[in-house]
């Protein structure tokens, strides 16, 4: 075993006596070392449920004769964070939590370890620690939160929350409404109720294979979440035992799986960004092209909040991922998982107990996935939009810029009234390394949703949005501004063209004015110049490479 490093042999006799410090016995060195990153925080609604789940881990491990180690790695909640300099921060943890996994897990020379996570950048950057590491492994998601209710009508957190922020300013609902609504809409344990960002990772760490059938949908209150649970640190022995590593689980065909669920899901657009960077951890080239060429070959065939009525609960009751599964099968590459099982397998195993949250091919919500992938002469590289969240009659949109180089500055200026019909809000230096950490745009994008805006305003932005955003919002915008892309000399009242049915994103200038400004164009000062994100801020990629620390 690996671990025998640190635990056989005479010239191992200190390290043994620090280990029965911790409370081994002498069988214990004859059994398999497994490491538990577990994210638990009493921050995160997502995670406060871990020391339960902890528990059921340990004891699947202990029964399958291994011996449980415990550490943490950080764990950030984006909704918290979000709307203020804390939203620069989710995006470059990743890079921490890849790194946490791969220092303790080879420091250690752990034998296997199990990723006990949930929300949005910690799941990618488990994924991603693991696939550097490549020793035996099983992510473990902590599952959705139940919806809210506000009398008989369910709640969803960013639709209820942060729309509500624009109903209130427009006096459309009352103040005590408004302490309801925010009181009742996270009810306890989970991530957030729909097809966000953590969800959508979690859905798709599932069709990679590198968590068990049915974890994804396992709601976090659930006594079948502690099943799954359990099940993993079973497993994660017997992975050791038969030297199974991500790497024979993460390949171009199990990526390629995970990229089509996202398009029929109508997944978040935050999703490109990770596998590219789960991708690039396991050594596979996979480009934005990828992307656009299955989502324009993949029918959308849940209609998830935020775009559409249903829930995560609803569509672990209609059969969870299996399911989703079943019914792409034919779209899907036979790969394997950590399960034993392959994906057609699965598929086959599995019953689809309602039609509507999980429709048929035939009857699919788009015929097109969720994701788009534009370009033109203000993307050059590439910009993405989630394309089942946007208005049919808003798929082709010109407007006059309204340029903002801060996201409070638009917030300010969507919640004032200044923003007005036939306009395209434009946020930039927001990017990966102008933001620094290329932070969410959740707030402006629903404020516009709660102004009654969404039908007449587009935002475009080098940041990104989150999973709940909808509507005309196009991020990654690539090259970022701070990188000398196009959207750094936009000016207002410039007449943007968004064409997402045809992938373009352009603005009305010449090559010769486009020139004429960037001969005249003064970057903006880095707005973070010391700390962890300044040295992020020059090390990261741009988006269309995944926004990697290399």
């Amino acid at each position: 075993m690996r671990s025998d490093k640190i635990k056989k042999g005479l010239e191992r006799v200190p390290h043994r006596a620090l280990l029965y410090a911790t409370g081994l016995s002498k069988r214990d060195f004859d059994k398999p070392f497994i490491g538990v990153a577990t994210s638990f925080t009493d921050l995160i609604p997502g995670h406060i449920g871990m020391r339960d789940l902890e528990r059921y881990i340990e004891r699947g491990i202990c029964y399958a004769a291994g011996v449980p180690f415990f550490f943490g790695v950080p764990g950030i909640c984006d909704g918290i964070a979000m709307g203020h300099l804390g939203m620069c921060y989710p995006l470059a943890s990743r890079e921490i939590v890849a790194d946490t996994i791969e220092t303790v897990c080879n420091a250690h020379q752990l034998d296997g370890i199990i990723c006990l996570t949930n929300c949005d950048k910690i799941t990618p950057g488990m994924l991603m620690g693991v696939s550097r590491l490549n020793i035996p492994a099983i992510i473990v998601t902590a599952g959705p939160m139940l919806s809210g209710r506000y009398k008989t009508r369910k709640l969803a957190f960013v639709h209820d929350t942060y729309e509500a922020l624009g109903r209130a300013k427009k006096g459309e609902i009352s103040a005590g409404e408004l302490e309801c609504i925010e009181q009742q809409a996270c009810p306890g344990a989970g991530s957030c109720q729909g097809l966000y960002t953590a969800n959508t990772m979690a859905c798709l760490t599932e069709t990679l294979g590198m968590s068990l059938p049915g974890c994804a949908t396992a709601l976090a209150v659930s006594a079948n979440k502690r099943r799954i649970a359990q099940a993993s640190g079973e497993r994660i022995v017997e992975l050791v035992r038969k030297d199974i590593k991500p790497l024979d689980i993460i390949n171009k065909q199990s990526l390629e799986n995970a990229i089509t669920v996202d398009m029929a899901l109508g997944g978040s657009s935050n999703t490109v960004l990770h596998l590219m960077a789960i991708a690039n951890e396991a050594k596979i080239k996979l480009g934005l092209k990828v992307f656009d060429d299955i989502s324009k070959k993949t029918a959308h065939i849940t209609n998830l909040e935020p775009a559409g009525p249903h829930f995560m609960e609803d569509v672990e009751f209609a059969g969870g991922i299996p399911a989703v599964l079943k019914r792409l099968k034919s779209r899907l590459n036979n790969t394997l998982t950590l399960s034993g099982k392959k994906i057609f397998e699965i598929a086959d195993e599995a019953e689809i107990f309602d039609e509507e949250v999980i429709r048929p091919l035939n009857k699919a919500y788009h015929e097109q996935g969720g994701i788009a992938v534009l370009f033109g002469n203000l993307a050059p590289n590439g910009a993405v939009v989630k394309q089942s969240a946007v208005n049919s009659k808003m798929m082709k949109f010109s407007g006059r810029a309204k340029v903002f180089n801060r996201e409070e500055e638009a917030m300010q200026a969507i919640l004032g009234g200044k923003i007005k019909g036939a306009e395209v809000i434009v946020i930039r230096y927001e990017g990966p390394a102008g933001g620094p950490g290329m932070r969410e745009m959740l707030a402006p994008t629903a404020a516009i949703v709660g102004m009654g805006l969404a039908d007449s305003v587009a935002l475009i932005t080098d940041g990104r949005f989150s999973g709940g955003t909808k509507g005309p919002c196009i991020g990654h915008v690539s090259p970022e501004a701070a990188n000398k892309g196009v959207i750094a000399i936009l000016k207002d009242n410039d007449i943007i063209n968004i064409d997402i049915p045809n992938r373009k994103l352009e603005v009305k200038l010449s090559k010769q004015e486009i020139e004429k400004r960037f001969k005249k164009w003064i970057p903006v000062p880095p707005k973070i110049r010391t700390g962890y994100l300044a040295r992020y801020s020059k090390m990261v990629s741009s988006a269309d490479k995944g926004a990697v620390v290399s």
